[in-house]
C-alpha cells in the first residue's frame, strides 16, 4: 500500500482541485475548436474563455476587460515590467525591494545590465518592508514600482495598497507580483490604485503554465507577445483554452475559501508553528508574526542545514522546502534570509512548511511527531553544537 504523502510546500506548487480538472477535461477531448474561428464551435470555446475571464475578475475584484491571460507568474511578471519599459522608451527606473522572487529581481538584474536604473528597498529582521527608504527615491512618469503583495518564503504581507498610492502621487506606476496572495486574502483591486498585478494558476489548484496579468483600464504598457489579435492584442498566440478554463474554476473555488484561508488553514499552521518552536531546540520564526499569510511558517533551527532536515523529512514522505540555495547546489542561504539579516547560524536551516485547504490536523501531528527527533539528530551531527 503507496504511504500517504503529507505535502506542505504548497506555495511551491498545489494540487489541482477535482473541479478544477473536471472542468479541463472537455477542452482536451471533444471541445477542441478554435476560440478565434468565427463558427459556432470556436464560439462556444471563447465563450468558456469570457467565463473564466470573469471568475478572475471575481476573485480580484476587477473588470474581465482587465484580466490578460498568460502561461505563468514569471511571464506576467515580465509582461508588466518589461511592457513598461518598452512604453517609455529611454532610461527608466525600476523599484522593487530586496526580497522580490526571482522573476522580478533576475529580471531588474537584466534590465540594469541594458542601461536601465533599477533600485532596491531592504526590510527590517521581520521581513517588512522599510518604507522610509522611499523617502529618498525619485519618482516620476518613468519610474515603475514593483513589490510582491506576499514573500513566498517566510508569507510576510506588503502594504501595497500604501504603496500604489505612493506611486500615483508622484507620478509613477505600480506593479506587484501578487502569486503568493491571491487566493490567500481577500483582494479588491477596484478600490485600490495598483496599476498592474501578477498571478500564476498552479499556486491556486489550478495547473501549471497558466497565469494572468491585470492590467487596470487606463494603463500603457506594450504587447509582450506580437502577433494576432488575442487578449485583446496585449498577448498574442492561440489560447491554452483547457488551462485557461482551469484557472477560472480555481478562481472561482479560491473565493469560496477566502474565509476558511484565514481561519481553518491559519489555525492548523498556527498549531504546526507553536508545536515547532516549544518542541524543538534552538527553533525561532521567521518573518513577522502577523502581517503575513494564513497558510505559511517559515522556521529555522539553529546549527543545523535546511537540506538535512528535507532529506529526513522526505524520507517520512513529508514535503517541506528549505530557504536555503544549498538544496541547490550552493553554500549560500536564501537572499531572503540575509536580506532580513538572519544569522548564519539560523539561515541556512530555514524551513518552510506552507499549508492549503487540503491540510489536515493528522497531516500536522505527523509533522511535530516526527521534527523534533530530525532535529535532535542533525544537532548532534553538527560541529557547531558541543
Amino acid at each position: 500500500m503507496e504511504e500517504k504523502l503529507i505535502y506542505l510546500d504548497n506555495n511551491a506548487t498545489t494540487a489541482v482541485a477535482p473541479e478544477v480538472l473536471e472542468a479541463m477535461l472537455p477542452f482536451l477531448s471533444r471541445q477542441y475548436g478554435n476560440p478565434s474561428s468565427m463558427h459556432r464551435f470556436g464560439g462556444m470555446v471563447r465563450h468558456s474563455i469570457d467565463t473564466a475571464r470573469q471568475q478572475v475578475a471575481d476573485l480580484l475584484g476587477c473588470t474581465p476587460q482587465e484580466i490578460i491571460f498568460t502561461s505563468c507568474g514569471s511571464e506576467s511578471d515580465s509582461m508588466a515590467i518589461v511592457g513598461f519599459s518598452k512604453t517609455h522608451k529611454g532610461r527608466t527606473r525600476i523599484v522593487s525591494s530586496s526580497v522580490e522572487h526571482p522573476a522580478v529581481r533576475n529580471l531588474c538584474a537584466s534590465l540594469k545590465s541594458e542601461g536601465h536604473e533599477t533600485m532596491e528597498i531592504g526590510v527590517d529582521p521581520k521581513g517588512l518592508l522599510r518604507m522610509e527608504m522611499l523617502d529618498h527615491v525619485p519618482m516620476d512618469q518613468d519610474t515603475l514600482l514593483s513589490f510582491m503583495w506576499a514573500n513566498n518564503e517566510t508569507g510576510v504581507i506588503f502594504p501595497v495598497e500604501e504603496l500604489a498610492k505612493t506611486a500615483h502621487a508622484k507620478g509613477a506606476l505600480f506593479h506587484t507580483d501578487a502569486v503568493q496572495a491571491v487566493g490567500k486574502i481577500p483582494m479588491n483591486l477596484a478600490k485600490t490604485e495598483i496599476d498592474l498585478l501578477s498571478l500564476s494558476g498552479h499556486k491556486i489548484h489550478a495547473p501549471k503554465g497558466v497565469g494572468a496579468l491585470y492590467i487596470k483600464k487606463g494603463t500603457r504598457i506594450s504587447p509582450f507577445l506580437v502577433g494576432g489579435h488575442q487578449e485583446h492584442g496585449m498577448r498574442a498566440g492561440t489560447e491554452n483554452v483547457a488551462s485557461i478554463v482551469g484557472l477560472g474554476k480555481a478562481c472561482e473555488l479560491a473565493k469560496t475559501h477566502i474565509e476558511s484561508e484565514n481561519t481553518t488553514v491559519k489555525k492548523l499552521r498556527d498549531r504546526l508553528e507553536a508545536g515547532l518552536l516549544a518542541t524543538c531546540e534552538g527553533a525561532h520564526r521567521n518573518g513577522d508574526a502577523s502581517l503575513r499569510l494564513p497558510n505559511t511558517t517559515n522556521v529555522s533551527f539553529e546549527f543545523i542545514e535546511g537540506e538535512g532536515i528535507l532529506l529526513l523529512l522526505d524520507e517520512k514522505n513529508i514535503a517541506a522546502s528549505s530557504g536555503s540555495a544549498c538544496t541547490s547546489g550552493s553554500l549560500e542561504p536564501s537572499h531572503v534570509m540575509m536580506a532580513m539579516g538572519v544569522p548564519y547560524t539560523l539561515a541556512h536551516s530555514s524551513t518552510r512548511f506552507s499549508l492549503s485547504r487540503y491540510t489536515t490536523d493528522s497531516d500536522v501531528d505527523a509533522v511535530l511527531a516526527i521534527m523534533p527527533a530530525i532535529v535532535s539528530r542533525l544537532r548532534k551531527l553538527s560541529p557547531y553544537v558541543k
